[in-house]
């Protein structure tokens, strides 16, 4: 079943030209708008290692017992198949290092999640090696991660394992405890997959899932020689939780039916429909609330 309600603080950060709150004031925003649980994108704006020493976190950690957050989440940026081009440059070392560091603040924020990406696939290297490279680099990071009691949870977002089935393996093939999915639907829907069996496929090996909605709009280019028009990719559009395209109720459903017993977070990690300011950012925060809310109330009606 669902066990929070967390909200990710890259929706306040400024990233798409939305309005920007400090990490200290996101964490009282996210309070105030009723979230019991933080995801913090760990990254300049916010909370970068380089910015937030041992007793920067002690303040961090005492803001967030306050307001009485229970789970916290750190989101990792990681591509483990950067720069395979200069094989000299020791790019994973430093990336597992890296989440290593984020588990130990992890730690020290009171949470035992850390969040990472796979790797874009790269023309420098053969997919199988690219595989072996992520696979071999999760498991030292979850291993590294478990000195701190953190679990690393593995994103469903850049190239590699993108796919529900390639994810699964992933995370089987890796084959530490402290290693699971973080596994979003957005990408499956995208992909024009069936969400059910992608989300039963999944629940069993997932601890988190980060949930936003959106709108397609088409694209077109003009072609003058056919006096006509081509089709191009669609573009992606943000919208609240009740416009999207994007059925969460099954997913959620079909998801808690096989097994999944973790946190659920909202994002508004691109250009959003209405813009960005702050009203419409907390409109939007609202209404995820207020899905989560009715879901919970169908749920306990079915059951």
């Amino acid at each position: 079943m669902i066990q929070g309600s967390i909200l990710h603080s890259v929706s306040y950060s400024g990233s798409w030209g939305q309005q920007f709150l400090s990490l200290e004031d996101f964490i009282d925003k996210a309070a105030e708008l009723g979230y019991d649980g933080l995801m913090l994108a760990a990254k300049r704006p916010h909370l970068s290692v380089l910015d937030w020493n041992a007793d920067a976190r002690a303040r961090l950690r005492a803001r967030i017992d306050r307001h009485g957050i229970k789970a916290v989440c750190l989101a990792g940026y990681t591509n483990f198949t950067a720069d395979l081009e200069h094989s000299d440059i020791p790019h994973r070392e430093l990336q597992i290092r890296h989440v290593a560091e984020l588990a130990e603040i992890t730690r020290d924020l009171g949470g035992n999640l850390v969040r990472v990406f796979t790797g874009y696939e790269n023309a420098a290297a053969t997919y199988s090696a690219q595989w072996k490279l992520v696979v071999d680099a999760l498991r030292e990071s979850a291993r590294r991660a478990a000195e701190f009691g953190v679990v690393v949870g593995v994103q469903n977002h850049h190239d590699i394992a993108c796919g529900f089935e390639s994810l699964r393996d992933l995370i089987e093939e890796v084959n530490e405890t402290n290693c699971r999915a973080m596994f979003d639907v957005w990408a499956p829907a995208l992909h024009g997959v069936d969400l059910a069996a992608a989300a039963a496929s999944m629940a069993k090996l997932t601890v988190h899932t980060t949930i936003a909605n959106y709108q397609l709009r088409p694209r077109y280019r003009y072609v003058p020689a056919v006096v006509n028009y081509e089709r191009l990719l669609p573009a992606v559009r943000a919208v609240p939780m009740d416009e999207g395209f994007i059925d969460y109720v099954s997913f959620l459903r079909t998801l808690e039916a096989g097994g999944f017993s973790g946190t659920v977070a909202y994002e508004m990690c691109s250009p959003l429909q209405g813009g960005g300011s702050m009203e419409n950012l907390d409109r939007c925060a609202r209404k995820f609330l207020e899905f989560i809310a009715n879901y919970r109330a169908l749920a306990a009606t079915a059951g």
